[in-house]
């Protein structure tokens, strides 16, 4: 993260005592610092790398490398050579995420919903600014149900529902850390309500017509075999009272 200090270490068991300790940063290798094995004398290039790297590097006596009050800038490719061979001893790709922004929730009027025969209660939108390599997601309690991956510096998520509960929140992430906003505007949207079908979204509202018209077959299905199995045994006392 940005602002942490970060360590590449160094295993200088293959460097030789006279040799020199080098670290190069980026693809051009450009040469950051520089450590002496006979006195452990080390030299910072400051004004190599456009500068960003000033006042903020350190040698320890093993030759590993640490970057303080690291930032977004400090990314990309790190070498460490001796200065008998060009061979790189150790090779590092740093990568330093920003500090996430939680994000803001707000509402919205979808475009064209009424042309289109789509009517939402609820709409809103989830942003993030300021913000690269990250991913914004629409959470219902643990579950992901909208996601998106954002490489620019802005971007919103929207989300249409028929009602609210406590249950949603938006959450923007990286590989190390996230920032959650839960859902809670009452105001616009009611309660969802378990008594009430009209409150649930369009699948829950599918699944359970569907329970209910397995529920009336299978009911049919029975009464009509009742129905049969009474006509076959009035049938059966007839022919046996005939009989006798």
């Amino acid at each position: 993260m940005e602002e942490d200090s970060v360590t590449l270490n160094c295993d200088d068991t293959d460097i030789e005592k006279r040799d020199q300790i080098l670290w190069r940063f980026g693809y051009n290798n450009i040469l950051i610092a520089k450590m002496n094995r006979q006195n452990n004398e080390s030299r910072f290039y400051d004004d190599n790398a456009d500068g960003r790297f000033r006042d903020r590097l350190k040698l320890e006596k093993t030759g590993s490398l640490t970057i303080t009050n690291a930032r977004t800038t400090d990314s990309g490719l790190y070498k460490v050579t001796s200065s008998r061979t060009e061979t790189p001893l150790s090779v590092f790709n740093l990568t330093v995420y920003a500090h996430l922004p939680i994000p803001v929730i707000t509402t919205y009027s979808p475009k064209n919903a009424s042309s289109s025969g789509s009517v939402f209660k609820c709409a809103f939108l989830c942003s993030v600014g300021n913000v690269s390599d990250v991913t914004v997601s629409w959470y219902k309690g643990n579950s992901v149900f909208s996601s998106i991956s954002v490489s620019d510096l802005s971007r919103s998520l929207s989300l249409h529902l028929e009602c609210l509960d406590d249950s949603y929140s938006c959450v923007v992430n990286n590989p190390i850390s996230n920032q959650r906003q839960h859902l809670n505007n009452t105001e616009l949207c009611q309660p969802c309500s378990e008594v009430c079908i009209l409150c649930c979204g369009s699948t829950e509202v599918v699944i359970r017509l569907a329970l209910s018209a397995l529920v009336g077959v299978a009911t049919v299905v029975v009464l009509v075999h009742d129905l049969r199995s009474r006509n076959l045994q009035q049938k059966k006392r007839e022919q046996t009272s005939h009989t006798d």
